[in-house]
């Protein structure tokens, strides 16, 4: 995972692997850059070495390259082709841009993305991530971003297959985002997967 500080974002992460394996084939990675910045969410197929083998490279090609293209379909597909001999990967992906207070994001497999606003009074008051079907490294689906206003204290989360649904019920958006992430993965975590929660707050560009 890469760790940043950014006056943009503020955010936390819960993990845990399978039981009785000591890797785990989820990953995120987090990274600022000038006024915007990454969050992704990665699931290795399967689990074990081999999930956590396929994560490591998607990591590492997502930090790598973020600052050369800000444009999520460009690193899906730079991940595509790092991940060709691998057993793939599925990822959810996110940028925010604090000069348009806008998030451009996308989802490839199920990896869930789940934006919640502040604002008491927004219709609607959450946004879901469209995923489409594929397995990054393995075959891709027609690659489509979209993208949508937040606000201040916005909350975006991303949780992995190991995540059971339904946690929004239970989300507040003044809790922090480590408290929501170990939250959902205390109450929310199958037995029969790895599991990850990554939780981004919008907080503008604050000086």
């Amino acid at each position: 995972m890469e760790e940043t500080i950014s006056p943009i974002i503020d955010w936390g992460v819960a993990t845990l692997p399978l039981a009785g394996e000591e890797r785990s084939g989820d990953a995120c990675v987090v990274k600022a850059w000038g006024k915007k910045f990454l969050v992704a969410a990665i699931d290795g197929l399967g689990h074990g070495d081999q999930a956590a083998y396929a994560a490591g490279i998607a990591t590492e090609t997502l930090i790598n390259h973020t600052s050369d293209s800000d444009d999520v379909v460009s690193l899906v597909r730079r991940c595509h082709q790092s991940l060709v001999r691998t057993r793939g990967v599925v990822l959810s992906l996110a940028i925010f841009d604090a000069v348009n207070n806008t998030v451009t994001w996308m989802g490839i497999g199920n990896v869930d993305g789940l934006l919640l606003r502040a604002d008491s009074q927004a219709n609607p008051p959450s946004e879901s991530l469209l995923q489409r079907g594929g397995v990054v490294g393995y075959q891709l689906p027609s690659l489509r971003s979209s993208t949508t206003h937040v606000g201040r204290g916005d909350i975006l989360i991303l949780s992995t297959d190991g995540i059971s649904s339904g946690f929004e019920r239970e989300v507040s958006t003044k809790e922090s985002p480590q408290q929501i992430a170990d939250k959902i993965i205390i109450n929310y975590k199958k037995k029969t997967d790895d599991a990850l929660v990554l939780v981004a707050c919008y907080t503008g560009d604050l000086p």
